[in-house]
């Protein structure tokens, strides 16, 4: 049995807007569970399922989308000056991860943070220097051209063949109240145009990758933890058996999986980087060559994380406030064919969990549910509340969009990127809003 330090607590900060984001209740549990103390710093905290928990001690106002650097910092500082204790900090997405670690000498006198290298953490979540890491560590990565003009982005397109993955290379600069999504699957030369003359609006580059398809044992993660020694600890392998949208989203359902060279691989590159701290890094297999390529690599823990749970209850965040508190890190004792699996997102296969779920002592060795916990009942049933407002809104928002657009040359273009995105074509804030709720970190 873990035993952590319970008179250290633990700050979980998420910028991103997403009330169904469930690895933050996986987090709030894991650590509440074990004693610890823990405060949630999230834009979406008041309206969540996840202040329902019972393990959860105390909401903070958070900063918000888009805040600068200077606001992230009077944030943390003043959330540190009522915890009144040094505390574990967990960022819980790429925003609140890349300012931590930009913010960390700021931090250290109030937080207990990983000796992340200054820069690390944005060199690795930038889309456009990931393949250059790659390289340097021998890790397969999908080809990847960035165009420099709308001319040499329809010649990509012509070099990769059709379709091609479109990525802005930073993400969390993407703004809120457009139709822009971070990844794209475009199928013309001119889409790729359209895009690439948004560059300035997305506030980063456009990268233009090779299209892996998707299909059965294809898409895979990585979660760990690396310790100040170097040593990944924590975490494990695992596929993807389904996935929210559908080949290319979150996980649904997920199974831990050991794959030996995999981890291995993840081990030299992390070690070719120095990186420490909580890492979730996003795979797929080229039918082509059955080589595992990076796709994405998140200094944070990824939403599934707590499918890694392992014999002694151990995940990456555990594994975190362990190291950070000099606390011993057990030995892993992996759970080959562990299940996770989020509700909202595949119900028939939650359902067939809770009606083959056995005695509590094996059912939790066996599979783990994103909401749905027999000690904390409420963030279930505050989610399922949520997510029916949140289909209706967006059936009707379907309803409504079956009469064909019209607007300004070029619209139509912009409506079908949208469309084939997966996104609503709406471009108020409130689509918006119910875009980023949609969005996963590998999640």
């Amino acid at each position: 049995m873990l035993t952590l330090d319970t008179r250290v607590p633990a700050v979980l900060l998420r910028i991103d807007r997403n009330p169904f984001h469930h690895g933050t209740l996986g987090a709030v549990r894991s650590l509440g569970r074990a004693g610890v103390e823990v405060h949630v710093a999230a834009s979406d905290s008041a309206g969540s399922p996840v202040r329902r928990s019972r393990y959860l001690h105390q909401t903070h106002p958070p900063p918000p989308p888009g805040a600068s650097l200077q606001e992230i910092s009077s944030v943390l500082r003043r959330i540190s000056h009522r915890v009144a204790r040094p505390s574990v900090l967990i960022p819980m997405d790429d925003a609140g991860a890349l300012a931590i670690g930009r913010l960390q000498k700021e931090l250290a006198e109030s937080y207990l943070l990983p000796d992340q290298a200054s820069g690390l953490a944005e060199r690795v979540a930038d889309k456009a220097t990931l393949a250059q890491v790659c390289a340097s560590a021998g890790i397969p990565h999908p080809v990847t051209l960035l165009p420099e003009s709308p001319a040499q982005a329809a010649a990509a397109v012509r070099r990769l063949g059709l379709p091609v993955v479109a990525k802005w290379s930073r993400p969390w600069l993407v703004p809120a109240g457009t139709d822009l999504r971070s990844t794209v699957l475009v199928r013309s030369a001119t889409e790729a145009q359209e895009l690439y003359r948004r560059s300035e609006e997305a506030g980063s580059r456009l990268l233009l990758q090779a299209f892996l398809p998707d299909g059965p044992g294809r898409d895979w993660f990585v979660h760990g933890y690396v310790d100040r020694t170097g040593a990944v600890r924590g975490g494990g392998s695992g596929r993807k058996h389904r996935s929210w949208p559908r080949g290319a989203g979150l996980t649904a359902v997920g199974e831990w999986t050991p794959d030996p060279g995999l981890r291995a691989g993840v081990e030299r590159l992390v070690d070719t980087l120095g990186y420490r701290g909580i890492f979730d890094l996003d795979f797929r297999v080229d039918a082509a060559t059955g080589e595992h390529c990076l796709l994405d690599f998140n200094p944070r823990p990824g939403a599934q994380f707590r499918l890694f749970a392992d014999g002694a209850d151990l995940d990456v965040v555990r594994a975190q406030h362990l190291d950070m508190t000099y606390r011993p890190l057990p030995a892993a004792a992996v759970l080959s064919g562990r299940a996770f699996v989020v509700e909202n997102y595949s119900p028939l296969a939650a359902l067939r969990v809770l009606m083959t779920a056995g005695p509590a002592s094996t059912a939790s060795q066996r599979r783990e549910l994103a909401w749905h916990a027999q000690d904390d009942m409420a963030p279930a049933r505050a989610m399922w509340v949520l997510w029916c407002r949140h289909v209706t809104r967006r059936l009707l928002g379907r309803l409504r969009r079956t009469v064909r657009p019209t607007g300004p040359p070029g619209e139509e273009v912009r409506v079908r990127m949208v469309r084939q995105a997966g996104a609503p074509d709406g471009s108020g804030r409130a689509e918006a809003a119910r875009i980023d709720d949609e969005r996963a970190s590998s999640c």
